[in-house]
């Protein structure tokens, strides 16, 4: 919760008329990310995924012969499906200032949680467990990079970055309310959020 505040901090700046703007935006893009999200069924999909994994952890047993396949399948979907790793992988390629590293420290904490995790699943998988994190660093380093070559030049040039990283700060926020159990939150229908962000400020010059 504090890197996701810290993000949206560092995104808002200027004086009072265009924070409040930047900040308007933010939550426009956030309350209509939400509708795309739940029209594209994002969280029903990780949902899916999640309980796909969750069978495969139920139903492999310490003999079963399966046990690697299933140990590593059912780890990479976790960690892969999760919306702070998508979210973490993202920020890690858009960094806040011109010129800086990416925004790493959601996805850092992501990898913290997802070690120990991992010490659980590797008593009940062995190295199917571990080998996940092949398929994790695949999936995450893709888009960071990707954020990293394309999205960032053009968001940068058309002064957009900051949108995007005050969206994308405020959702993180959110991982906190679930992870404490405060409100359920559907984490995964705010993606579209971070694309509806630039948009908005690209209509709104």
């Amino acid at each position: 919760m504090t890197y996701g505040l810290r993000l949206t901090w560092l995104s808002v700046n200027g004086p009072l008329p265009t924070v409040v703007k930047q900040i308007t935006i933010a939550l426009l893009a956030v309350a209509i990310g939400r509708l795309l999200g739940r029209l594209l069924r994002l969280q029903k999909a990780s949902n899916y995924l999640g309980q796909h994994a969750r069978q495969l952890i139920e139903n492999t047993k310490p003999d079963d012969p399966h046990r690697f396949g299933n140990g590593m399948n059912a780890c990479a979907i976790l960690f892969c499906a999760s919306p702070l790793g998508i979210l973490g992988a993202v920020h890690d390629g858009l960094p806040v200032e011109a010129g800086g590293m990416g925004y790493f420290y959601p996805l850092a904490v992501k990898a913290v949680m997802d070690g120990l995790a991992m010490l659980g699943f590797v008593a009940l998988f062995g190295a199917g467990g571990i080998l996940a994190a092949l398929p994790v660093f695949v999936f995450q380093g893709t888009i960071t990079l990707a954020c990293s070559f394309y999205a960032e030049p053009f968001l940068r040039s058309n002064s957009l970055l900051d949108s995007v990283n005050a969206v994308g700060g405020l959702i993180i926020c959110t991982v906190g309310l679930i992870i404490f159990e405060i409100k359920k939150v559907e984490l995964a229908d705010y993606l579209p959020s971070l694309a509806v962000a630039p948009l908005i400020t690209w209509l709104w010059k």
